[in-house]
């Protein structure tokens, strides 16, 4: 099968490679989708901290955020997955170690991640296999454009409910990137009154063009009482704000990661009354997030900008924007395109 390949920082190609087979416990999908996240890129440029950790090493195939159709199942697995439609949780754990067995296998010390971490390869190919309990079935309704933004949308969901937003609440999300918008969206349908700071115009123009108004630079942020902020920057000096800009006894979320170490004065966070909370994983918000799109609660389909295919991930990654690519902020791979 065809599959992309990364080989070393800005070194990949598309390389014919052997066709997963299902082994026992695991299934082998077809992908639809695939989404490139953030983190893809930092694996291009070198910079993702699992590789200087001894998390990852290259040659490695990478892709997370996917959907696709089962096409085999192994040994032990019900025949019942195989033609149904699925996405898949990233974070593998071990099965047996204590946070596994309390359901937190998300932060399993031994844990694999699709296309990230213990050397599981990911879903830039034409087929993936994952472990049948890794897998979620998606309705009809939930398509693969939906499917691959299930596991995005996990990560914000959980940052939402974190954040304890109730009806009439006022949330300020930082970052209008994929997960910053897709956090905006479960905020907005949650009945909160959302506000977005940014630094780009045409990302907060994209913003106020999906309906959030109230959409800001640092500079402009208007002096409001925010009831919770969430934190979905790459800027080090945000997370320190978030919490300068919080009400007392509010909340703040941070489910996004800068490239270098961010500080926070814990006195602030005592005296203010401040929960803080850190967001890691989609895994236990992924079937939330299905029903979410499944019932059109939240509809994330704009933020898709371009579908390529797997030669074209190379120059995505590099920072290249597809021709004729629309104004959101994700690119989506099939990787059946020729």
């Amino acid at each position: 099968m065809r599959a992309f390949v990364l080989s070393a920082p800005g070194e990949c190609s598309v390389q014919d490679v052997p066709a997963p087979v299902a082994v026992p416990g695991e299934v082998v999908v077809d992908v639809e989708r695939v989404g490139v996240c953030g983190t893809d890129v930092e694996f291009f440029t070198g910079e993702m901290a699992y590789l200087h950790e001894g998390h990852s090493s290259y040659p490695m195939r990478l892709g997370h955020e996917w959907s696709g159709r089962v096409a085999a199942v192994g040994d032990g697995v019900d025949r019942a997955w195989v033609g149904r439609r699925v996405m898949g949780d990233t974070m593998l754990g071990d099965g047996v170690c204590r946070r596994c067995r309390k359901g937190q296998q998300h932060v399993c010390e031994h844990r694999q991640e699709v296309g990230i971490r213990g050397g599981r390869p990911g879903a830039l190919a034409e087929q993936l296999a994952v472990p049948a309990s890794s897998l979620h079935a998606l309705p009809d309704s939930v398509d693969a454009v939906l499917g691959a933004l299930v596991e995005p949308g996990g990560n914000s969901l959980r940052a939402v409910q974190a954040a304890g937003l109730r009806a009439g609440d006022r949330a300020l999300v930082l970052g209008p990137g994929t997960i910053g918008l897709l956090v905006a969206m479960f905020a907005r349908a949650a009945g909160a009154e959302v506000h977005l700071m940014g630094r780009g115009e045409n990302s907060l123009a994209f913003a106020r063009s999906l309906g959030f108004e109230h959409s800001w630079t640092e500079d402009t942020l208007p002096a409001l009482p925010f009831d919770a902020v969430i934190d979905a920057s790459n800027a080090a000096h945000l997370p320190a704000l978030a919490l300068d800009l919080v009400e007392p006894a509010g909340r703040v979320v941070y489910v996004g990661l800068a490239g270098r170490p961010s500080r926070v004065d814990t006195r602030t966070l005592a005296l203010k009354d401040v929960t803080a909370v850190g967001i890691l994983s989609a895994s236990p918000g992924l079937d939330d997030t299905i029903a979410a799109y499944a019932d059109g609660a939240v509809d994330p389909r704009p933020l898709v900008a371009a579908t390529v295919g797997l030669e074209q991930v190379g120059a995505v990654l590099a920072g290249e924007r597809p021709e004729g690519a629309r104004p959101g902020p994700k690119i989506h791979v099939d990787p059946r395109r020729g």
